[in-house]
């Protein structure tokens, strides 16, 4: 089999349309005043050079090699091989278990499933991008009513109601490719309540047990033929498309293997790291409940997709998760940490959506949230701190303004691309086309420190990309949806009052719910 490497050095229902292979276009320039401009944060601005060769099957070393230690994960870099005249160099990350209570953990990277039998899903969200070839990875997972292991029977529905069960893994890929796995049944899933270890055995090989929790690789690879396994340092997998889609342009199958040393969690480095929704999302009253848990990292490693290689060191990375009933009835979204001289050290995430109340009427309000890394330093727009507006067209424009006590934010983000359809979990038809997404998002981040008037004061950062992932989802999306969001007063000033719900639940640890 022909496989096409690309090698990244050290030297530091809604419509689809089949999109074509896209040239690498340079990162747009970072732009910000000159007394201000980007500078690598604690020296880790590792500048990515792209090599490209044509190989004949995938690479492989010899067993000379130099191990780097670096943070939580260890890069092995080995020997090139000699491919005719050539030497093709190679890259394996080196797996390092989970430690506990491990740096920039945030609040709620467990799995949450209580063991009731009420309506749940839990998804997440591991991204991987190699600005040099303007592409990116986006790996999602998501378990439907674990309660039940396979499909309801008619009794089972009687009792309980209509549920969707089992386990999904997309993968948004190069050129905006697609690729499903899915099962109905779910007990070869397993999470930890814990930490951020999680995965699926799709198909195990022959007389071997699947997994139920953290595994070294190579355990992984003796025992599973199709599924994956992550935690915050570690990456692997194999899924084989289902033939489920219709819509998009797929991939047979893709393998991935790749180490992750994260920068920011969800708050400043060094801090204690906070819940993206504050304290109250460790009750399920606003649900679905939403956890960014790495807004940046470096990642290394490889992964195969459409007959090619791609092999990176120190990609910038990120990854959340959501959790609850169901998804917001209409949301959008929009993510960035590749700025070009910044990779990885400024990360934008900003979010907004149309959920249900709890209550027996079907009330609905406005949620949404602006979150600024840069110089180690997290900036935080929400509704309990001050105003998020936005304006965002049912497809193609993202336009969001917020303030807080100190600081003034301003995103615009524009696509001509065509977007991808992907699947989220839906009370109604289980995991089914939900959303729509693209990688290629042209974006605008600027951030202010607020004068004592309220107006836009010394400009802290400005930062263009044409690299951002933007989404719109649920619906109905017939026109421009244009929002603001301020929490109630007396919620806001709950959510403000600092709350130690681990220190809680520490004394009363029967009482402390999974996931947290």
């Amino acid at each position: 089999m022909e496989a096409r490497v690309h090698s990244l050095g050290d030297n530091r229902g809604l419509h689809t349309v089949f999109l074509n292979p896209r040239p690498p276009n340079p990162i747009k320039s970072v732009g910000v005043t000159p007394a201000l401009r980007l500078k690598p944060f604690s020296g880790r601005n590792h500048q990515l050079k792209l090599r490209f060769r044509t190989v004949s099957a995938v690479l492989a070393s010899d067993s000379s090699s130099r191990s780097e230690s670096s943070g939580s994960y260890t890069v092995d870099r080995q020997r090139p091989e000699t491919v005719g005249s050539e030497a093709v160099s190679s890259v394996k990350p080196v797996y390092v278990p989970t430690p506990p209570n491990r740096d920039l953990r945030t609040p709620h990277s467990g799995y949450h499933f209580d063991g009731s039998t009420r309506k749940f899903f839990e998804g997440w969200y591991f991204k991987v991008a190699i600005p040099q070839r303007r592409q990116s990875f986006c790996f999602m997972y998501s378990v439907e009513n674990p309660a039940f292991y396979k499909k309801l029977g008619a009794l089972e529905i009687a009792q309980h109601g209509l549920r969707f069960t089992g386990v999904g893994a997309q993968i948004l890929g190069a050129d905006d490719k697609y690729i499903c796995q899915y099962s109905d049944e779910s007990h070869n899933f397993w999470g930890s309540k814990d930490e951020l270890t999680l995965g699926n055995t799709f198909l195990a090989k022959k007389a071997m047990q699947p997994p139920s929790n953290e595994v070294p690789p190579q355990e992984f690879s003796r025992r599973v033929v199709e599924g994956f396994q992550v935690t915050p340092f570690w990456h692997q997998g194999f899924i084989r498309d289902d033939g489920s889609t219709d819509y998009a342009q797929t991939v047979k199958t893709a393998r991935w293997e790749y180490s992750t040393r994260p920068i920011y969690g969800w708050g400043d480095v060094g801090a204690k790291q906070k819940a993206t929704a504050g304290w109250l999302a460790a009750f399920p009253v606003f649900e679905p409940h939403w956890q960014i848990c790495m807004a940046s990292g470096l990642s290394t490693g490889w992964i195969e997709w459409d007959g090619e290689r791609y092999e990176f060191e120190n990609a910038p990375s990120y990854s959340e998760k959501n959790w609850g009933a169901a998804f917001p009835r209409r949301w959008f979204w929009v993510q960035c940490n590749v700025f070009d001289g910044a990779n990885g050290d400024v990360s934008l995430t900003a979010a907004g959506g149309l959920r249900q109340l709890p209550g027996l009427s079907e009330t609905y309000e406005n949620a949404a949230l602006v979150g600024v890394h840069y110089r180690g330093i997290f900036y935080e727009f929400v509704p309990w701190n001050g105003v998020v507006n936005w304006e965002i067209a049912p497809w193609g424009y993202w336009h969001l303004s917020a303030e807080n006590e100190t600081h003034v934010v301003e995103i615009e983000a524009t696509t001509k691309d065509e977007g991808t359809t992907l699947r989220a979990p839906t009370t109604e038809t289980g995991l089914a086309p939900a959303c729509k997404d693209t990688c290629y998002g042209d974006l605008k981040l600027q951030l202010w420190e607020r004068t004592s008037d309220g107006s836009k004061g010394k400009l802290i950062l400005e930062a263009t990309s044409n690299l951002a992932a933007v989404e719109v989802g649920g619906g109905p999306w017939f026109n421009t949806w244009k929002g603001k969001t301020a929490a109630p007063e007396i919620l806001a000033r709950a959510l403000r009052t600092p709350v130690d719900v681990d220190k809680i639940f520490g004394a009363v640890p029967f009482f402390k719910p999974p996931g947290l």
